[in-house]
């Protein structure tokens, strides 16, 4: 069974045309002949995006390194979307060069979200240098097997965090993360792959469905509600350690 891709044909949603529009307008200028393609993935790859709680994320394909002019390109576009287009809450983005796209190194990594989690906007599609996946461990851990650093990088930013919104945003990175590592963990017996991390949690809970309240709660930090510190901790400290020692048991079982 073959893992889905997302329809490139489809339009982007209404406000984010002229938003992808001018992204891809500011990198061809910005990079010329060293830029080789452009992708989005998340949301608004997915047609999914929901104005004012989303961001645009953005894959940059060249053919060398532009480390030199990196930062002052993207400070230049994500300064200019925050005037124009303030729905967007945030413009990411990854860079990869040419030759480490199409090694074989990055076929559970590029290879993987080029062909089923991203869409090319701009350029030669990489994409279509990789088959179809299956659903699989190898998949499942190379995406997720990180999820113990994830846990300690954030249990710590929010017990450091003295701002709401920053509390906020770190509560609802976290939910994210764990969410989608949940299902991950089953993905290999499931023979799927979800990438919206509500429904990560719900096609989880038939296969744990005594971690119903735990995902609920996931749920209510990734919706942005301010939730006491304390509380979110205890989350973390609780299904994070669970959700370690499966990964764990997982790989040991599998390999």
């Amino acid at each position: 069974m073959y893992l889905s891709t997302i329809d490139s044909d489809q339009p982007f949603q209404t406000p984010y045309r002229p938003a992808v529009k001018e992204l891809i307008g500011f990198l061809t200028s910005g990079l010329e002949d060293n830029l080789h393609s452009i992708y989005l993935y998340g949301s608004v790859a997915r047609r999914t995006a929901k104005p004012g709680s989303s961001n645009l994320d953005v894959i940059v394909v060249t053919h060398k390194s532009f480390n030199d002019s990196k930062a002052a390109l993207f400070n230049t576009i994500k300064w200019r979307f925050q005037k124009s287009y303030p729905f967007i809450t945030e413009v990411s983005f990854k860079t990869a060069l040419v030759s480490d796209v199409v090694s074989l190194d990055s076929i559970f990594s590029w290879g993987f979200q080029l062909r089923h989690c991203a869409v090319c906007v701009h350029g030669e599609n990489l994409a279509e240098c990789f088959g179809d996946y299956e659903p699989s461990w190898e998949i499942a851990k190379h995406w997720n097997m990180d999820v113990e650093d994830w846990v300690a990088v954030y249990r710590n930013r929010i017990a450091r965090a003295d701002k709401t919104e920053d509390l906020i945003k770190s509560q609802k990175i976290i939910a994210k993360k764990l969410l989608r590592a949940s299902y991950s963990v089953v993905m290999y017996r499931d023979k799927n792959w979800f990438d919206d991390p509500l429904e990560c949690g719900q096609q989880f809970l038939r296969y744990f469905p005594e971690k119903q309240v735990e995902i609920e709660r996931l749920g209510i930090l990734l919706s942005g509600r301010l939730i006491a510190k304390r509380s979110v901790i205890g989350i973390l400290d609780g299904f994070g350690d669970w959700l370690v020692k499966q990964y764990k048991k997982t790989e040991f079982k599998i390999g």
